[in-house]
């Protein structure tokens, strides 16, 4: 790789002690502190340029070019040299909205696979020389520069979307080589004339929410030396766990009948002219030939967008941060990756909130990040606890510390099941029933509905004695069941409520649903199989509900909820479809702090 940095070359490069307390960074209790001479917008320096990624994607023969915007003091046109804060996303230059025609129609039986969603186009909203104003107010102040770019396939950038291929992990990597000397900058979309990140100190950090948070682990897989520290906010780490559950092919919340194509189209804003080359060998021929909608199984093709797959070579320093009640990206997502870099050794930190989708961690906790790695400033941040998650009602800025995720306290208490499931049957500690019990199928009904219903025929709800102390739960409540269907194929959907169910208007996310899963039956030995279910067979499920960390108040009950379609969130089948659940053989597994004896105690 070449090394090019003209002012160091010409011996014009001024150290940071040099402009203490003048125009350059200064740190207080380990954060970087606001300078008042870069505070001023009109003192930017705002430009863009092309930084020429590895690939071609769109087909034209040339290595695709993407679009990068930089905002900077102007300090650094006199050879001061600050690290780099750098978001990238698919969404900067406008998406094709959420016309329903857009998704997959949804009502219909298990293994059928209807005809694609009507094709969409995105009208471009590409903009020079500012592509976002994202992260600027927040960190040029502070003394970094901030860069943004258009993922492949968006905006100004060349190539193809792939959600999640190769490339959108390349294209970040190329743009971070660039800001650390690469001579791979270009001042146009097509030419020659270089452009050089002279005033950059090498040292990247990356952050963004969703989609945007995602990009960050992406560019982290490459190992790409240049990035030191990445701060993931509800981050996408695998399009499966997205779009599938165990087998089942499930929406994210909010948005029913989207896959990996729709989000593709969703996304595709990059030139007009280029855009048939990728819908027919990205949408057409990579996806919808290998995404299956109709079993749902894991394969080579979904592998390839599980970044868990791709974790081997990063060095980046990790902060998670995701929303326990984030129904569209499920917190798993985050606990899966922060779970394997802890195993690698690296350092890492995991936050976690009460809320839904997004929210970033405190001000406080992001700053010492990037000030320990981007600046080297020795804050004790890779010393402090790794867990910190914001208790219910309290401000996502007032974080408590653990040990770790789940808390260290926390043991496994097995319940089993008692009849009486289409009232309420029991969660105990003592032998389940010999019973078994049976429910029918019917997405008419919502999940919310069949939770508060005082009777019903279309779910199974197990509770637990009224509490009379509060219980805490903190990581993966799983569940193995006996299951009997009455047809080849059938959803299966999992609830985890408190009980009884606030209905009023304030009530907060997290009041009444404690966690959710899928499954689907036919993958009972392997989410990489499907077997076709002899009805009246039994078999056996298990899978892990989604990670969570909350107190359970007392005076509540923790019901274990059984029921087959979910309205929001899996495929429609015609109602009617009876599943057998054998007691004796089904049982709910709860992390909580303090174990049985704790959960004794509750209960007493």
């Amino acid at each position: 790789m070449k090394i090019f940095k003209p002012l160091c070359v010409l011996g014009l490069t001024l150290s940071l002690s040099s402009l203490q307390g003048q125009e350059a960074p200064f740190f207080k209790e380990g954060q970087a502190q606001i300078v008042p001479a870069f505070e001023n917008s009109a003192n930017w320096i705002r430009e863009d340029l092309w930084v020429e990624a590895d690939f071609d994607t769109d087909g034209d023969g040339r290595l695709d070019r993407m679009h990068v915007d930089v905002t900077r003091p102007a300090r650094t046109n006199d050879g001061l040299q600050l690290p780099v804060i750098y978001e990238s996303s698919p969404y900067y230059a406008g998406t094709a909205g959420n016309d329903r025609d857009l998704f997959w129609n949804v009502a219909h039986e298990l293994g059928e696979v209807p005809e694609p969603p009507r094709h969409a186009e995105v009208v471009r909203k590409g903009q020079r020389p500012t592509i976002s104003n994202s992260q600027v107010y927040t960190w040029v102040p502070r003394g970094f520069i901030v860069v943004h770019s258009s993922s492949p396939g968006t905006g100004l950038s060349d190539g193809s979307p792939t959600v999640g291929g190769d490339n959108e992990s390349l294209a970040p990597k190329a743009v971070i080589e660039w800001l650390a000397g690469r001579d791979n900058g270009y001042k146009e979309r097509t030419g020659d004339e270089k452009v050089y990140a002279y005033w950059s100190t090498g040292k990247v950090g990356m952050t963004g929410t969703s989609y945007n948070g995602t990009i960050p682990l992406a560019a982290a897989t490459t190992g790409v030396e240049a990035l030191k520290a990445i701060i993931p906010i509800a981050p996408n780490t695998s399009y499966y766990h997205y779009y599938r559950s165990n087998g089942l092919v499930r929406s994210p919340g909010g948005y029913l009948g989207e896959d990996i194509d729709v989000l593709y189209e969703f996304i595709h804003s990059g030139e007009e002219s280029k855009r048939a080359f990728g819908n027919k060998t990205i949408r057409d021929e990579l996806m919808r030939v290998n995404m299956d909608r109709a079993t749902g199984d894991y394969n080579d093709f979904w592998a390839g967008r599980d970044y868990l797959n791709d974790m081997a070579p990063m060095r980046a320093a990790l902060l998670m941060a995701h929303g326990l009640n984030d129904w569209n990206v499920m917190p798993e997502h985050s606990y899966r990756i922060y779970n394997k870099a802890r195993e690698m050794g690296l350092p890492v930190q995991i936050y976690y909130h009460q809320d839904g989708h997004g929210g970033s961690p405190p001000m406080e906790m992001m700053n010492k990040w990037f000030t320990r790695y981007l600046f080297g400033i020795e804050n004790g941040v890779e010393n402090d606890p790794r867990s910190w998650i914001v208790r219910e009602g309290e401000s996502r800025n007032a974080p408590i510390p653990y040990a770790d995720y789940p808390n260290p306290a926390a043991q496994p208490v097995v319940l089993h099941l008692t009849k009486g499931g289409k009232t309420k049957g029991k969660l105990t500690t003592r032998k389940p029933s010999r019973k078994k019990e049976k429910l029918v199928d019917n997405v008419s009904f919502s999940g919310e509905s069949l939770a508060m219903s005082t009777t019903s025929n279309h779910r199974l709800l197990y509770v637990t004695p009224i509490l009379q102390e509060e219980v805490h739960l903190s990581g993966l409540a799983s569940l193995s069941v006996r299951l009997a269907c009455s047809k080849p194929a059938a959803n299966l959907s999992i609830w985890l409520v408190s009980l009884p169910w606030n209905t009023e208007e304030d009530a907060a996310i997290y009041d009444n649903i404690i966690s959710r899963g899928w499954a689907d039956p036919q993958n009972h030995e392997s989410i990489t199989t499907s077997e076709s279910l002899i009805p009246g067979k039994f078999y056996t499920v298990q899978f892990d509900l989604q990670p969570d960390d909350q107190i359970i108040p007392a005076g509540q009950q923790i019901g274990l909820m059984i029921f087959s379609s979910d309205q929001a969130f899996t495929l429609h089948p015609e109602p009617g479809t009876t599943l057998k659940i054998d007691l004796k053989q089904t049982q709910l597994t709860l992390p909580i702090i303090g174990g049985m004896a704790a959960y004794t105690f509750s209960t007493k």
